[in-house]
This record gives structure tokens, sequence and C-alpha cells, in this order.
């Protein structure tokens, strides 16, 4: 568990720069100020999270025996990931503003991912 939390936070870092070099550069003369801000943002916390992902993985790796709510913490970073960043970049890109409605279920992912987090941490041997 612990070596795909830190493949699928790499990678998700590495899509995070990639789209915040898409915004900053092909993006800014083609969407309106408030689209690019939704973007960025999408990207900012698709970084701080593919960070937390990469240290999950590290912890997994040194947790013996590895602790539940470790492992729950990192799918729901995932699935936050998804969830709130997929959306911002959907509705800046498309304007359909129904993926709006989707974005707070992604940021409930991750503050539950941090709770997680935080009770992995106090059980970690």
């Amino acid at each position: 568990m612990d070596r795909t939390f830190a493949i699928v936070g790499s990678l998700s870092a590495c899509w995070a720069v990639a789209a915040g070099a898409f915004g900053a550069h092909a993006l800014r003369a083609r969407l309106a100020p408030d689209a690019l801000a939704v973007f960025e943002t999408a990207a900012r916390y698709q970084m701080y999270h593919a960070l937390a992902l990469i240290a999950v993985a590290l912890l997994l790796g040194r947790a013996a025996p590895p602790v539940p709510w470790l492992r729950a913490a990192g799918w729901l970073f995932v699935a936050g990931t998804v969830a709130f960043s997929g959306s911002l970049y959907l509705l800046s890109l498309t304007g359909t503003r129904w993926w709006g409605a989707v974005t707070p279920a992604g940021g409930l992912c991750f503050l539950a991912g941090w709770l997680a987090l935080t009770v992995g941490l106090a059980r970690t041997p």
C-alpha cells in the first residue's frame, strides 16, 4: 500500500505542476480571471494532497503493523483530489456550473483524510 500511495502521490504532484504551468501559460489568455483562479485553486490543492499522499506512503512504510487509519487517509486524499480538484478543473475549463456541486464532497474527503491521518499518527507505535 505504501508503494501505491507513493506512486499516486508522485504522479499527482507531476500533474499539479503541469496543470499549474498550463494554467499560467496556455489558459491565461483563454479563461476569464475568475475561471483561471478556480483552475489555479485546483492545481494548488492537488499539490498539497500529492505531498500528503507521499507522507502517508512513508508513514505506512515505517508503521509495523500498518495502521488502517493511515491507509484510510491515503484513499481519502486520493478521492478528495479526484472530486475536489477534478471538479474545479472541469468547472473552469467547461464553464458547466454543476461541477461546482461536486467540489464540497472532495473537500469533505480532504478533511476526513486529515482527521484519519491524525488518528493514524496517534495510533502508530
